[in-house]
């Protein structure tokens, strides 16, 4: 009888220690799944806020730039009107060249630059 008893209190204390552990298990796989998914933020924000940092850089660059080479221009041919107009022509060329692109090349390579960061 008292071999029936302890058998039954070793599984009582073995079904007790199971049970804390899973629940331990369970609650540092929650904080681990919190801490992976802070990380991939971290990464997604820095990645945009670097592509925005980036893009308004680019676009000082560009309007600069194109004031210099339109007034070059307007200087060289004796016409500052044909300069900048030349400069917006090739700014409405490389506009419409994009949208023509952006579906089949340029989102594309974004996504998947994306996804790649995140599952970094």
């Amino acid at each position: 009888m008292e071999n029936t008893e302890t058998k039954a209190n070793d599984v009582k204390t073995t079904a007790q220690n199971l049970t804390d552990n899973l629940s331990e298990y369970v609650q540092i796989y929650l904080k681990l799944g919190a801490v992976n998914a802070t990380q991939k933020a971290t990464v997604v924000a820095t990645i945009a806020l670097t592509a925005t940092m980036l893009s308004v850089f680019c676009l000082f660059i560009l309007f600069f730039a194109g004031f210099g080479i339109a007034i070059w221009l307007g200087e060289s041919w004796g016409n500052m009107k044909a300069g900048y107009f030349t400069v917006a022509g090739f700014y409405i060329f490389a506009t419409l060249l994009f949208a023509a692109l952006r579906k089949k090349m340029i989102f594309p390579y974004v996504r998947d630059h994306m996804i790649r960061k995140v599952y970094e």
